[in-house]
């Protein structure tokens, strides 16, 4: 039976049952647990390094008010980075590489950022519609233009990180067919092929990385304007 390359992207079924919600929660057995002793382990201690410096870098330039999101954006981050990592292991799915996934943190993410904003500062919120100085005739045309461009910032969320994820994969999954469909063939060419399906798989470990940090810097962006 013939597999199209995008069958990786389809949630795994176990007796008809898809375990997408397993594939979610399975990341969190990696997590250390704090422990009540005195010194803290190596692995402790270095994951609490990590999010205290990328914490402090990614709300820097944010409001005191929007510091109450450090929490939620920093397990944020690292949910979407284990979900991204986890997948290129063999055998194993990318939750991530999902729309409906993706739209589904996209979307009350940016909502609740917008709400705060016409909560606390409507003025502010509403002028980020309109800018300052706008010819007369221009205003209902720009109003429009930024309301579309307000609404479609969710979906740009949910759309960067599914297409850059499942690019990556699409390209590893043709290059390691390409592998092993030339080694019988030409054993040298497909070695050489082989060096450069693991530079791409290096290069796909990097953007699993980035895609999970930009997705949440976007979201951080989106909160300091209505904070």
């Amino acid at each position: 039976m013939m597999l199209s390359f995008f069958d990786q992207f389809m949630s795994p079924m176990f007796f008809g049952v898809p375990l997408m919600a397993a594939a979610i929660l399975f990341p969190w057995l990696f997590y250390p647990t704090p422990t009540t002793r005195w010194i803290d382990s190596r692995l402790l201690a270095a994951q609490n390094w990590f999010l205290n410096r990328f914490a402090k870098q990614l709300l820097e330039p944010v409001n005191m008010a929007g510091h109450d999101w450090a929490l939620l954006l920093t397990s944020l981050m690292l949910f979407i980075m284990s979900l991204n990592m986890l997948g290129l292991l063999p055998y194993t799915f990318t939750p991530t590489t999902q729309l409906s996934l993706n739209l589904g943190l996209a979307v009350p993410l940016w909502l609740a950022t917008v709400i705060i904003g016409f909560r606390n500062k409507p003025t502010v919120a509403l002028g980020h519609l309109l800018p300052e100085g706008t010819p007369l005739l221009l205003i209902p045309v720009l109003i429009i233009i930024e309301t579309i461009s307000l609404l479609i910032r969710p979906l740009a969320l949910g759309v960067r990180l599914t297409a850059n994820l499942t690019a990556g994969h699409l390209l590893i999954q043709l290059i390691s067919t390409a592998v092993f469909v030339l080694l019988p063939l030409m054993p040298m060419v497909a070695i050489a092929t082989s060096l450069l399906l693991f530079m791409l798989s290096l290069l796909e470990v990097a953007v699993a990385m980035i895609q999970a940090y930009v997705f949440v810097l976007l979201l951080t962006l989106y909160l300091q304007e209505n904070v």
